[in-house]
């Protein structure tokens, strides 16, 4: 759940404080246009988002942050990273250069020595038993690009998905954008990083006040609906005064093979979350669409690849993604410039704190 209507204990299930009536929507002007960014999860693959919003702020912003162009940025996992990077006041193109420059310290490449060899050998086999990686490499990593900002610290409203093991419920970090939200502008941008990125057999879920939270991607990999209902409910708005920008990572096709056809069992179907998030995006993708008309989403992915590119596999996308977020912007830059980068958006300004 998100954020309650009442005070409630740390550790306490959020939606025992869900507010019992509809929320009452803030002031928007009719004439202004309510601009999105939505960033999809996908490990180091978030390489591609990053350099598709590097190349814009390159080409079309001057370097200037792509950020003050959204009155609302939602991302998960990788694109929860981004979104609270570019909240913390950081570029796209200081955030790619961090993805391009330690993402290998994130997910270490295997080595090709005998003792590295032995040593690759015996972290597949813990894998199947444990986390693949530690986390310290990304806690360091998100220490330097964030330091100690809070999430009321954020220059634009943001909404991070994680999922809540204790309670087994979504969970959502928002900004304090409205009045109802009077929490989560406490959370350290760290914290809710590595809550959203906490990717089941990469990471070690994140026990955190009481709670236990896992990557948000095992329920909204692609969080553009999150986001929608977000506008819609926060705000006073006309579906047709809502255009996204959705950003994806690759959403390569899962096919019903002859073993998963034939066989039927554990083995053959131990890849299926990856189905169900490619069909959770999918899914999410045309929700958004057949609400707010095909031409208000625009949809940005990498070119499906006949070999998948997984989410540790730092070379591979730092040597294929970047060249595509590249070659996106070459073809549709102009486009989305026209349609997201004429104006900056307002500015956005935190919700007070209400008397105690």
């Amino acid at each position: 759940m998100s954020e309650t209507a009442r005070e409630f204990r740390p550790g306490e299930a959020r939606s025992t404080g869900a507010i019992a009536q509809r929320r009452i929507p803030q002031a928007w002007p009719k004439d202004r246009r309510f601009r999105i960014l939505s960033v999809d999860g996908g490990g180091i693959k978030g390489l591609f988002p990053a350099t598709v919003l590097a190349e814009l702020e390159r080409r079309y912003l001057g370097g200037r942050s792509i950020a003050s162009y959204f009155d609302l940025v939602v991302g998960t996992s990788t694109g929860g990273i981004l979104a609270l990077g570019l909240g913390a006041g950081l570029t796209a193109a200081s955030l790619a250069d961090l993805y391009a420059h330690r993402g290998a310290d994130v997910f270490p490449k295997p080595t090709e020595s005998p003792v590295g060899r032995m040593r690759n050998w015996w972290r597949a086999k813990r894998s199947f038993l444990h986390y693949h990686y530690e986390r310290a490499a990304l806690e360091s990593l998100l220490l330097d690009a964030l330091g100690a900002k809070l999430l009321g610290d954020s220059i634009v409203r943001l909404c991070i998905p994680a999922f809540e093991g204790k309670h087994s419920e979504v969970f959502v970090f928002k900004t304090p954008h409205h009045p109802d939200y009077k929490i989560d502008r406490f959370e350290p941008m760290v914290k809710v990083a590595l809550a959203t990125s906490a990717a089941p057999t990469y990471f070690r879920p994140l026990e955190h006040q009481g709670y236990t939270l896992v990557d948000g991607g095992v329920w909204a990999n692609n969080p553009v609906m999150l986001a929608v209902i977000e506008a819609l409910v926060c705000f006073d708005l006309e579906r047709d005064q809502i255009d996204v920008m959705s950003l994806g990572c690759g959403e390569d096709p899962y096919i019903v093979s002859d073993d998963r056809l034939n066989a039927g069992g554990k083995l053959a179907w131990a890849d299926v979350i990856f189905a169900a998030m490619r069909l959770q995006s999918l899914s999410a993708s045309n929700q958004a669409r057949l609400l707010l008309g095909p031409p208000a989403v625009r949809r940005i992915d990498p070119p499906a690849n006949p070999k998948p590119i997984l989410l540790d596999d730092f070379r591979r996308s730092l040597d294929e993604l970047v060249p595509a977020a590249r070659s996106i912007v070459d073809k549709h830059g102009d486009e989305l410039a026209t349609s997201f980068l004429t104006t900056r958006a307002p500015k956005y300004r935190p919700q007070p704190l209400s008397p105690t």
